[in-house]
């Protein structure tokens, strides 16, 4: 007869067990538990989220998105982070995931304790935001991606919560060298040279990781932060692509879990890459040029001497494919070797804090470093400058905007009074910002930017992660880092930036990068002093991780029941004159070795029919015996899927499939199968599917 002790949810765990983590945990037994779900938002015209690019909208997909959480639970506490391949997290898409959530497990999770962060790939559906300046491109809000991201985040949460058993944690650390370069090494170079030799790199080139493992040993997942923006996909991709960091938890999951499935998505092992203070970091490590010449851009701001050219930074790659497969393996592969390695145990119980914060009414003292003078400071309405229109060297804007602008132009002065004149006050508060939009003065329909952002910190043990509601650049998240060390008394090193993590406020400069305002400056939307009222803030919720206590909950943000919607919905799909969907127009070909690219295109319905109903829009599949076996799905890197609409007025499209062989595909049998649904003119949706005919693989050297 074995003893027990009845720990939380009716868990019967043997007493063996429990000391031994009662040892290890610093008095509690950590439950541990990982969960992954599919979030793919709808693969045609949607705009994508990132570049604003106009021209930027679906017309298939390459990588599915997914989301991935962790939970932690010290018998306690629990605490719950989730990583999603999408651009960034917004405040109102985590409110309604809390509301699921609640209607699920009661008050399990909540805003004090969930923590959602965006991988910041800019290659995946916009329109969920529900704040106007983010949702412009996309026409306004998209239903569809709002609640693929919903119901996708929420399931990836209740699966780790049920898969909920007794593991531990370690962290492990490591440093990628060939991976990132600073986009705006003037900027960073404003800040103080006694603070910027205190650094190697002027990019943040190390990485921190958390593994957890089953009470037995098993290895369960590995979440991994580094600071790298998901733009290695340029701005003239039109195919749902997860980037760099996407594609990384991909090649990390397939490894461990190949002896479990060789299925995309599925396997117990869960591997994330989420993001850091990654505001002015690219992966384009070729660095920028013109494109037309070849010659070096203007470092100050990222123009060419041929104003009808344009300044772009490329990567490793001989086009965005192959950059984004490098950057992603060279990423994927340190993190695996450090996941091999062992690890420090975390000991030590969990605690957590959130607060909502109105930045614009912030005040605090300030000690100006060239001056030495202290003064009262305070943050401002949100305002976008001149620059932020410029783009970045990952993705140019349009027109004449130059990064590094400090001063107005007439004619762009009339273009941005249209939509609302920015103040004496606002325009002091923002210098020397030349403001663009004023956008904390617009509230029609709603609101255009956040003012009132979610702030987070958390303990787990000895190691901190702190949430915080943007893009700090390398400069600032350092100084969060050592700000957050100082006050919890531990090293930067154990100190964890989660970017892009609950609320998006754009970008968090130092206020010497400010005055520089080249694109992260212009787009640090609360002034000057955003970051040292965020430095003021952050000690101030460690303070109460010190103390145990915690804060009031701050003011809500506004909540708005219908916000703008002005994309139009897919009215009917028609197979044309004497087909049937999922009909094939062409078949691949009969032969093929690897390496090659086989194709098969079907009549097709519209992709957004199917953003919910379904897995995967194609199979490749390889007959064994007298079964066909799936072998690859639209998740894997090896397969496009890509729509092209026909005649708007008849609803016709056709949607192609491409399968590039990889290494190594055993000879054989192979076909092609296509997935979807067709909305009839009644606007009943339909599932159909379609087959291409056998062709067969050949040995390479054959």
């Amino acid at each position: 007869m074995s003893i027990g002790v009845e720990v939380e949810m009716g868990w019967n765990v043997p007493m063996t067990l429990f000391f031994v983590a009662f040892l290890v945990g610093g008095g509690h037994a950590l439950r541990v538990g990982v969960g992954r779900a599919d979030i793919t938002g709808p693969a045609a015209e949607v705009a994508f989220m990132g570049y604003a690019h106009p021209e930027q909208r679906g017309t298939g997909l390459h990588l599915r998105q997914f989301a991935r959480a962790f939970i932690i639970d010290d018998g306690q506490t629990r605490l719950v982070f989730v990583n999603s391949d999408c651009c960034m997290m917004g405040t109102f898409l985590r409110k309604e995931v809390l509301n699921r959530l609640k209607y699920e497990t009661g008050d399990l999770y909540t805003e004090e304790n969930v923590m959602m962060s965006g991988t910041h790939t800019h290659s995946t559906p916009g329109g969920y935001l529900k704040d106007i300046i983010f949702d412009l491109n996309s026409w306004g809000f998209v239903p569809e991606t709002f609640e693929a991201y919903a119901t996708g985040i929420t399931n990836s949460i209740l699966q780790a919560h049920y898969k909920l058993e007794e593991g531990k944690v370690e962290f492990t650390s490591g440093e990628i060298l060939n991976a990132n370069i600073n986009r705006s090494p003037t900027s960073y170079l404003k800040n103080p040279p006694e603070e910027r030799a205190e650094y190697k790199y002027d990019v943040d080139k190390t990485f921190s990781q958390l593994k957890f493992y089953g009470s037995d040993g098993t290895p369960l997942g590995a979440f991994t932060w580094f600071a790298v923006h998901a733009t290695s996909m340029n701005n003239t991709n039109k195919l749902i692509s997860s980037d760099n960091m996407g594609l990384a938890s991909i090649m990390f999951e397939q490894r461990v879990n190949e002896p479990h499935t060789n299925i995309i998505g599925q396997g117990p092992f869960v591997a994330a890459f989420a993001s850091s203070n990654l505001g002015d970091v690219t992966p384009n490590i070729a660095g920028p040029r013109c494109v037309k010449t070849g010659l070096p851009c203007d470092a100050e701001t990222s123009t060419c001497a041929d104003k009808s050219d344009k300044c772009i930074a490329f990567g490793p790659g001989k086009d965005m494919y192959d950059s984004t497969h490098i950057i992603a393996s060279r990423i994927m592969e340190k993190a695996y070797e450090a996941w091999q390695k062992k690890g420090e145990t975390i000991s030590g119980n969990i605690s957590v804090v959130h607060q909502y914060v109105d930045m614009p009414s912030q005040k605090i003292l300030y000690r100006n470093p060239k001056t030495n003078i202290t003064s009262t400071v305070s943050g401002c309405l949100p305002a976008m400058g001149y620059s932020f229109a410029a783009g970045t060297i990952d993705g140019p804007g349009a027109f004449n905007f130059k990064q590094g602008t400090n001063t107005s132009n007439p004619f762009w002065n009339i273009v941005s009074d249209f939509l609302a004149v920015p103040t004496k006050e606002l325009i002091a508060c923002q210098a020397p910002k030349p403001i663009l939009i004023a956008s904390g003065q617009i509230h029609f329909p709603f609101q255009w930017q956040p003012s009132v952002v979610s702030t987070q910190l958390s303990r787990i043990g000895q190691y901190i992660i702190a949430c915080v509601p943007g893009e700090f650049t390398t400069m600032s998240g350092r100084r969060l880092r050592k700000a957050l060390a100082e006050s919890l008394n531990t090293t930067p090193e154990h100190v964890i930036i989660a970017g892009l993590c609950n609320t998006y406020s754009d970008y968090i400069a130092t206020p010497e990068e400010y005055e520089a305002q080249r694109y992260e400056a212009a787009s640090t939307i609360f002034g000057p002093y955003t970051l040292p009222i965020y430095l003021d803030h952050y000690k101030k919720l460690a303070s109460h991780l010190n103390q145990g206590s915690k804060p009031v909950p701050g003011p809500e943000p506004p909540v708005y029941k219908k916000p703008l919607s002005l994309l139009p919905g897919v009215l009917w799909d028609s197979a044309g004159w004497g087909k049937n969907f999922g009909d094939v127009i062409t078949q691949p070909q009969a032969v093929a070795k690897s390496g090659e690219t086989i194709s098969a295109t079907f009549v097709s319905g519209h992709p957004r029919n199917d953003f919910i109903h379904q897995i995967s829009f194609l199979t490749i599949e390889r007959l064994n015996g007298d079964k066909w076996e799936v072998v690859a799905t639209d998740a894997n890197w090896e397969t496009k899927f890509i729509w092209k609409r026909g005649n708007i007025i008849t609803g016709t499209s056709t949607a192609e499939v491409q399968w590039t062989i990889p290494a190594g595909t055993p000879a054989g049998k192979y076909r092609i199968r296509h997935f979807g649904h067709h909305k009839n003119i009644l606007r009943k949706i339909a599932p159909y599917e379609g087959t291409s005919r056998p062709f067969k693989v050949v040995s390479t050297g054959r």
